[in-house]
């Protein structure tokens, strides 16, 4: 199985060397692209194909939201984007989802998150800030403008499906999903497919915001 490719965007050298130090003693993935900046960023996508880039919010020039949503448009195929932010930079996340991140990791998280959440995204998951998650996705919720008024977009799902999108709104990993409904991690892993399918959902991200600004879920629920 080919590595999977990451690339960093960093602003700092030293944070960059740090991720492709930890990046590059794993044997199941490489950096092949270091960028400074977001438009650096996005001249290296067009040449050099990445799976993963781990992008940081906050950059001169072209900051990480800006750069991600040109990076998704001009890279083919497209690459998955993990966001590099601190928990007090939460305004840009809503911006970020809407942008196209397909995950969110804290600045300072341990290597092994770091690894876990280029794994889980990769493979097709969302990630939203191993380790304090129901907090960071709180914060998002609340920033989200409710609009109860059309909820056909869950009409589709079955009993189990809601149970499952509820639980992935809480910042449940598939895992943990599992062990609360008492089911097989594979069986969860068809119902989040087909939860994202019947919502028209692009990942995880997008499912969960859907039902905090539906109404399905609230903050603190």
């Amino acid at each position: 199985m080919s590595p999977i490719r990451v690339m960093v965007v960093d602003d700092q050298q030293l944070v960059r060397g740090g991720f492709a130090m930890v990046i590059g003693s794993q044997t199941d993935m490489e950096v092949v692209a270091e960028a400074g900046n977001g438009h650096e960023a996005i001249r290296l996508a067009k040449t050099t194909p990445s799976d993963i880039v781990l992008m940081d919010v906050r950059m001169p020039g072209m900051d990480g939201i800006a750069a991600t949503e040109q990076l998704l448009a001009v890279a083919d195929p497209p690459p998955k984007v993990i966001i590099l932010t601190t928990f007090d930079l939460d305004e840009y996340l809503m911006a970020a989802i809407k942008a196209g991140a397909s995950g969110f990791l804290l600045k300072d998280a341990p290597p092994e998150d770091m690894l876990n959440a280029i794994r889980t995204v990769h493979s097709g998951d969302a990630v939203i800030a191993p380790g304090p998650t129901k907090r960071l996705l709180a914060k998002v919720a609340t920033a989200i403008p409710p609009d109860p008024g059309d909820t056909a977009i869950f009409d589709d799902l079955t009993e189990r499906e809601l149970e499952v999108l509820i639980a992935m709104a809480d910042g449940l990993t598939n895992q943990e999903i599992a062990a609360k409904l008492f089911v097989a991690e594979t069986t969860v892993k068809t119902h989040v497919g087909r939860v994202l399918a019947k919502m028209g959902a692009r990942d995880r991200v997008q499912a969960v915001v859907a039902a905090y600004r539906h109404g399905l879920v609230t903050p603190g629920h």
